[in-house]
């Protein structure tokens, strides 16, 4: 029974050394457990508290079961030396009060390792709530960043996008630039070979259209003078048909004379040749004009 009370004696320190050790890393990240008190840590701190509790009446058991061992001891000797009933009895007493301080201390050492078991699971619990909650600060972070570097980036591929862009719109603007004057310029050129064609058929036109009216007016002009000529030779016709008869007594002496006289109106015809003398270099001038 003294060793069992020793050994008793000796487990109880033992045990406080052990919460102390597991309390101190508690006690450590209990900063990182308030940045996780939605977690668990009220749990926690109540698991702790009973464990404490426990252990001091583990300890106050190991006292009282010492001093009902120390008890028992007496009476048990008493008991032996005297014999008698009362002594006996007593000694019954006191060792059925150590049986039962040592069933409740049993009983305390076993509520002890629930209770650390359970301060073990809650402190276990709240590491990791106080791990996840640390994972989820830190993946904040990291989107945070990955978002300031992703809209970093975004501005300069959208910056190299655009120069680029910029340069082959700008290659290809003046590609179709150049197809488009070309284009146009061959338009300009087709356009000023119909236009070409269109007045040199107009030209030509127009110089036989001119070569018809001079040959109209040539044609006329010659009508004109032979009309003249006919006119000034009937007018001599009738001049001389008309002095006759004025003078009908002397008509074999103006007969005689007249073929002088009418000689005289056909010399008038000269005029007319001179007018048909002065076309001519008229004609030879008009080719000119149509050059």
């Amino acid at each position: 029974m003294a060793r069992a009370a020793k050994a008793s004696a000796k487990k109880a320190p033992a045990k406080r050394r052990t919460t102390a050790t597991k309390k101190t890393p508690a006690r450590k990240a209990a900063p990182k457990k308030t940045s996780a008190k939605s977690v668990q840590p009220a749990a926690l701190v109540k698991a702790e508290a009973a464990l404490d509790k426990v252990q001091k009446q583990i300890a106050a058991q190991d006292k009282v079961l010492a001093a009902a061992k120390k008890k028992a001891d007496a009476a048990k000797a008493k008991a032996s030396k005297t014999k008698k009933a009362v002594d006996k009895r007593s000694a019954q007493s006191a060792a059925n009060a150590l049986a039962k301080a040592k069933e409740k201390l049993r009983k305390l050492k076993v509520q002890a390792a629930e209770s650390k078991v359970v301060v073990t699971k809650e402190s276990i619990l709240a590491k990791i709530h106080h791990v996840e909650a640390d994972i989820v600060n830190r993946v904040e972070e990291a989107k945070n960043k990955l978002e300031e570097r992703a809209e970093e980036e975004w501005k300069s591929a959208v910056a190299v996008f655009e120069a680029q862009w910029k340069k082959q719109r700008e290659s290809a603007n003046a590609k179709k630039l150049v197809a488009t004057e070309k284009k146009l310029v061959a338009k300009a050129k087709a356009t000023a070979k119909t236009i070409k064609a269109k007045a040199t058929a107009v030209e030509k036109k127009a110089a036989a259209k001119l070569k018809a009216a001079e040959k109209k007016a040539e044609a006329k002009i010659k009508a004109a003078e032979k009309k003249t000529a006919a006119k000034q030779k009937a007018a001599a016709k009738k001049a001389a048909v008309k002095k006759p008869a004025v003078k009908k007594a002397p008509a074999k002496k103006a007969a005689a004379k007249k073929p002088a006289a009418k000689k005289a109106p056909a010399k008038k015809k000269a005029p007319a040749k001179k007018a048909a003398a002065k076309k001519a270099p008229a004609k030879r001038g008009r080719p000119a004009k149509k050059s």
